[in-house]
C-alpha cells in the first residue's frame, strides 16, 4: 500500500511484485491504522484479519544504507508465520490510537490535499502547515506533504524531519523496532 498521489511515482516500486499493490490517494490508511511512519508493515492473513499490527519493519533492504536496518530478521519472522503459523511474541501488541492533535492533523492534511486538487494553493499550503504543526513527527503527514508542495521527499527537508524524529525518541504508534 502506498500513501501517495502520484501513481507514476509508485510504479517503479511495484515492478516485479506479484501481489496487488494499492495506492491510497485519500491517505486514509494512516488514519485508520495509526500509521505514522513509512515504511510500515502490517500482517494480514488469508481471512483478511490483521494478525500482527503495524510495525516499523522494512519489507526490503531498499533503505538499509540510510537506516542501517536490514529486512532479514523481519523476513525470517514472516517465513516462520507462513510455514508454521508461528507469530512473533509482539503480534498481540495493542496499537496506541492517534492523539486528538494527530487526528486533527490528519483532517488538515486531507483538507490540504483536496484544496490542492481544486487549485486552491493558498488553502492547501495553510492546511499542510497546520497538519505539520500538530503532528511534526508523523512521516505520513510531513513527508507525505513534501512532493505535494514541491519539496524533494528525499532531500534536505526529509533529513531534517528524520533528525527531529530521532531526537524525539522515534515516536511510533505501532510495534516499535527493538532489534537492529
Amino acid at each position: 500500500m502506498a500513501l501517495d498521489e502520484n501513481l507514476a511515482a509508485v510504479a517503479p516500486f511495484a515492478e516485479g511484485i506479484t501481489y496487488p499493490v494499492l495506492v491510497d490517494t485519500e491517505h486514509q490508511m494512516s488514519e485508520l491504522y495509526a500509521i505514522t511512519n513509512v515504511p510500515t508493515v502490517v500482517w494480514i492473513d488469508e481471512d483478511d484479519r490483521i494478525v500482527r499490527p503495524n510495525a516499523m519493519e522494512p519489507g526490503s533492504d531498499m533503505f538499509t544504507a540510510f537506516t542501517g536496518i536490514k529486512c532479514e530478521d523481519h523476513m525470517e519472522q514472516v517465513r516462520a508465520w507462513i510455514r508454521s503459523g508461528v507469530l512473533p511474541d509482539d503480534a498481540d501488541h495493542e496499537v496506541q490510537a492517534l492523539a486528538p492533535d494527530e487526528v486533527t492533523a490528519h483532517l488538515h492534511f486531507r483538507l490540504a490535499t483536496h484544496a490542492r486538487r481544486g487549485g486552491l494553493d493558498d488553502a492547501a499550503e495553510r492546511h499542510f502547515a497546520m497538519a505539520a504543526e500538530l503532528a511534526p513527527n508523523d512521516f505520513t503527514i510531513v513527508r507525505g506533504a513534501m512532493p505535494l508542495t514541491g519539496i524533494d521527499p528525499f532531500g534536505t527537508a526529509f533529513f531534517e524531519l528524520y533528525g527531529r524524529f530521532q531526537e524525539a525518541g522515534s515516536p511510533y504508534h505501532g510495534i516499535p523496532r527493538t532489534r537492529g
